[in-house]
C-alpha cells in the first residue's frame, strides 16, 4: 500500500479548505489516506502526489475527492427537541404564504424527510415545501432515491413509520422506502455553503446541524452570514445542540433556545 506523506497531506488539506472550508487536523490523515487510496488504485497511480495533480487538472475528480471527505453520519429525528420546536412553530403559524424549510447540510436526506413527516402531519400538502442541499453529490443522489436500511426506521415515531415508510421485499429485504407522496414536497440539490445562493429563495426555518464542527471560526461566520441572505426577518436558524455561535460576532441573530436563533434584522 502507498502511504501519504505529510507534505502530500498538507496539499490536500489546503485544497479541501479552499474548496469547501473544512479544516482537517493531523488526526484525519489516516482516514484521508484510506479513502483516497481506492482512487489511486482505480487510476493506477503511483503516489498521492499524482492523485493530487489529477484533482487539480480534472474538476470531476476533484468533486469525487471532496465527496469522499464529506461523508457524514446522519439519522432520522436526530435531536428531538428541534422537532418539538418545529411542531410548535407549525401549529402557531398564521402566515398567508407557504412554509419553506431548508435542510442546509442534508446528507442522505434523513433530516429533510423527518421534517417533512412533521409538516405533512400538521399541514395540507400545498402549505409546505422543503429543500435539502449538500456539497456531496453522492449523498444528494441517495436522498433522491428515498431508500434506507430498515434499522434506520427505529428512530422514526411509530405513527410516522406506519404512514410514510414502505417496508422492502425481495431484493429490497431489510430496507424501507419513503412514501412517494411525502417526497413530492421535498427537493434535493448540491450546494456549497461557502457561496451565497440567491437562486434557492428565502426560508422560514433553516436547519444547519452537525456541520459547523468541521469549520474554523472564520468559516463558521462566513457560512452563517451566507445562509442569512436566504432568511427573512423573523425566520429561525437551528444548529446542533453540540454546536454554538459563541465568539463569531454575527449580527442580526437573537438566541431563543440553546441551539435555536431568530433573525431580527
Amino acid at each position: 500500500m502507498i502511504n501519504i506523506t505529510k507534505q502530500e497531506y498538507q496539499k490536500f488539506t489546503e485544497l479541501i479548505f479552499n474548496e469547501i472550508g473544512i479544516t482537517l487536523g493531523e488526526s484525519k490523515q489516516a482516514l484521508l489516506e484510506s479513502r483516497f487510496y481506492k482512487r489511486i488504485l482505480y487510476f493506477q497511480l503511483h503516489s498521492f502526489e499524482e492523485y493530487y495533480q489529477l484533482c487539480i487538472r480534472e474538476n470531476s475528480e476533484k468533486i469525487e475527492m471532496l465527496n469522499l471527505v464529506t461523508t457524514n453520519e446522519t439519522y432520522f429525528f436526530r435531536e428531538k427537541d428541534h422537532f418539538s420546536f418545529l411542531k410548535k412553530y407549525l401549529l402557531e403559524y398564521r402566515g398567508a404564504t407557504k412554509i419553506k424549510i431548508w435542510s442546509a447540510a442534508a446528507s442522505v436526506g434523513a433530516e429533510a424527510y423527518s421534517i417533512a413527516m412533521v409538516c405533512d402531519s400538521l399541514l395540507p400538502a400545498n402549505r409546505w415545501e422543503i429543500l435539502g442541499t449538500d456539497i456531496n453529490s453522492h449523498v444528494v443522489k441517495k436522498a433522491r432515491m428515498r431508500l434506507y436500511q430498515l434499522t434506520w426506521s427505529e428512530k422514526i415515531p411509530q405513527e410516522f413509520r406506519m404512514k410514510y415508510c414502505l417496508k422492502g421485499k425481495g431484493k429490497y429485504e431489510g430496507m424501507f422506502l419513503i412514501n412517494r407522496e411525502l417526497a413530492k414536497n421535498v427537493k434535493f440539490q448540491t450546494n456549497n455553503l461557502l457561496e451565497v445562493n440567491y437562486s434557492i429563495g428565502t426560508f422560514d426555518i433553516v436547519f444547519l446541524r452537525n456541520v459547523l464542527i468541521y469549520f474554523n471560526n472564520e468559516t463558521r461566520k462566513k457560512v452563517i452570514e451566507n445562509i442569512m441572505k436566504n432568511m427573512k426577518s423573523g425566520s429561525y436558524l437551528i444548529i446542533s445542540q453540540t454546536e454554538n455561535l459563541n465568539g463569531l460576532g454575527i449580527e442580526g441573530l437573537e438566541q431563543v433556545e440553546s441551539s435555536i436563533f431568530k433573525v431580527v434584522v
